[in-house]
């Protein structure tokens, strides 16, 4: 097992939920796969979502909803469940 770090790709302002009264998308804990949003980033009114890309557990999640981020700041912490 190793710690991966979910990176932020782009500037913007990360949201951990799809809209305010929906739950987050995930929390430590959370099983994921690479396949799972962990978040959205958005830049100009427009929404990239940000997948895990690898399988294994949220072990943190450094950024706050609505806070805003730079490329290549630390989204989330994943132990992976390989090796």
């Amino acid at each position: 097992m190793s710690d991966i770090e979910v990176i932020s790709p782009l500037p913007g302002v990360f949201y951990r939920q799809p809209s305010p009264e929906a739950p987050p998308f995930v929390e430590t804990g959370d099983k994921v796969t690479p396949d799972t949003v962990i978040g959205l980033i958005e830049v100009m009114k427009q929404f990239s979502e940000i997948f895990a890309e690898t399988r294994g557990t949220i072990t943190a999640i450094t950024i706050q909803n609505g806070d805003a981020v730079e490329p290549g700041q630390v989204l989330a912490i994943i132990k992976t469940d390989n090796e």
